[in-house]
């Protein structure tokens, strides 16, 4: 009774307040244990994301207490005369709106406000030990499921660079870091889904059951269903981790040692990094917040000091070995031996060692301090890009020692992965070679008198990037793709264009879900709409 008056109070806020555009019965009739809210915290965060580069404000929030109030509130939206959206939101770390509506509901899967009302999270991470694989709620965060999975001494096999990321936001994705060359991306590392179609029908899938949907899911955008629970495999956790960082001034040195370690994924683990990235560095403030990650920062270290080709660009190889007490008397000969390998400058290894739960989490440290600075809920103009192979060199002559200048503003990742560790049935793209890389431009804007750091500044560069290599050539895809044309979007997934349709067509017709992708606009006729 208490749960249908808060939902009755809601549903008045929204007629008097926002204009409520479906009939007020239809959500009444949910019978939902969650809460739907229209607070005004509610709606802020809803209404942002980690780019902060836009603001839509949704009908309502809607908090579940289980899969089964996602599926009723769905259900409502596909059945809906005059019908409205519905986008699932895990920790809010989208670049460009891509988890807003402004014409429906936002659900918060990572929300916890759900605790403050008394019904917690829908589902705690439930380890199987002896099978080696955890069940979790879609919207909890990578970092939560590590703690779970570590109480039994497991942990999953693949990562992202961050934690703080819900588990359905990056299997929507992929869900990349330096494993992937080894395991594939998180994407490649999921044995079963329980889903709400756009249709709100609650089903399982896998390999075995509803595949066509299994693999539509993963790396779809969210646009063929809301994944309420994954089932992730896990391998024995490791104790330490042994971290190294070295320097080159020369790109075809650095991207050849990057390739030779991500082509001995198939040797045994004494014979094989385990984790494989890298960075460019194109200022000397920039070298100096990489060497702080190692030691203090007192003495500093000047990029001329390294860059003997002179060209005002050093690029970073970045490595870890994992060990536990069974192979600590051999992990300074396996590391010796793989370096042996490698073409860096000498005198620039830099090493450290340390728990394997501070060198996944290693990010969120770095959080604490910007947030600390007032320098994390800033803009965040990202660019994560998929670059062939065959083309990085020209990339690198083009973007690092031409378009960027001296300046930059923020992180910038480049490391290689193989093509046969992802699935070709999955709704992601790639370029199509067996190599490709990861660029990824992580800047902050700031508001500083330095024109380089800014909004509109930062932007302008993305674009120029990106018509550098549309202009050579270079057939590029974006990872955390955004699009805002139907023509973009057919070029972007290519041949997986027309597959991609009839998926939306089966599991979403009516365009309900994920329409802050602005792949389809919502249709509340028979047919799909596109932008």
């Amino acid at each position: 009774m208490a749960t249908k008056l808060l939902l009755t109070f809601a549903i008045y806020q929204l007629i008097v307040t926002v204009g409520l555009t479906v009939e007020p019965t239809e959500l009444l009739r949910l019978g939902v244990d969650g809460q739907l809210s229209v607070d005004p915290s509610d709606m802020e965060k809803a209404s942002l994301d980690f780019g902060m580069m836009s603001r839509v404000e949704p009908l309502a929030v809607f908090h579940p207490a289980s899969a089964e109030d996602i599926s009723k509130l769905v259900k409502a939206a596909y059945g809906s005369v005059r019908g409205f959206t519905v986008s699932a939101r895990g920790h809010g770390h989208s670049i460009n709106g891509q988890a807003q509506t402004s014409k429906g509901v936002v659900v918060e899967m990572s929300g916890s406000r759900g605790r403050r009302l008394g019904f917690g999270k829908p589902a705690l991470p439930r380890v199987f030990e002896e099978e080696r694989y955890v069940d979790v709620w879609g919207g909890e965060l990578w970092i939560d499921v590590l703690r779970s999975t570590l109480e039994h001494g497991l942990a999953p096999k693949s990562w992202t660079d961050y934690l703080y990321l819900s588990v359905g936001g990056t299997l929507s994705n992929a869900g990349i870091s330096g494993q992937a060359f080894n395991h594939g991306p998180q994407i490649s590392n999921v044995y079963e889904l329980d889903v709400v179609t756009g249709k709100g029908e609650p089903l399982t899938c896998s390999e075995e059951q509803n595949t066509e949907l299994f693999h539509a899911v993963l790396g779809g955008l969210g646009q063929f269903g809301i994944i309420t629970r994954a089932r992730i495999p896990l391998e024995p956790a490791p104790q330490r981790v042994r971290w190294i960082r070295a320097l080159y001034s020369n790109f075809s040195a650095f991207t050849k040692d990057q390739e030779l370690l991500i082509s001995l994924h198939g040797r045994p683990a004494s014979q094989k990094f385990d984790y494989v990235e890298g960075f460019v560095i194109v200022d000397d403030g920039l070298i100096n917040n990489w060497r702080s990650s190692f030691f203090s920062p007192r003495n500093p270290v000047k990029i001329t000091s390294f860059n003997a080709n002179g060209t005002g660009v050093l690029y970073c190889l970045e490595v870890t070995k994992n060990y536990d007490e069974s192979t600590a008397n051999t992990i300074d000969q396996e590391i010796e031996a793989l370096l042996e390998k490698l073409d860096f400058i000498p005198t620039s290894v830099f090493t450290t060692d340390l728990p394997y739960v501070d060198f996944l989490d290693r990010v969120h440290k770095n959080e604490v301090k910007l947030r600390s600075k007032g320098l994390w809920d800033v803009p965040h103009p990202w660019l994560n890009l998929f670059v062939p192979g065959s083309r990085i060199a020209d990339f690198d002559k083009g973007v690092f020692k031409g378009i960027l200048g001296k300046k930059t503003s923020g992180p910038i990742l480049i490391y290689p992965m193989n093509k046969d560790k992802w699935d070709h049935r999955t709704s992601v793209v790639t370029p199509d070679e067996d190599v490709f890389y990861l660029v990824a431009f992580l800047r902050s804007a700031l508001d500083t008198s330095d024109e380089t750091q800014t909004l509109d500044y930062l932007t302008h560069q993305n674009r120029q990037i990106l018509r550098f290599c549309d202009d050579a050539g270079i057939r590029l895809k974006q990872y955390l793709p955004h699009h805002t044309t139907q023509a973009e979007w057919a070029d972007h997934f290519g041949d997986k264009w027309a597959p991609f349709l009839q998926r939306k067509m089966e599991f979403d017709p009516r365009s309900i879900l994920a329409t802050g992708q602005l792949i389809f606009k919502p249709s509340f006729t028979t047919s799909v709409a596109s932008w």
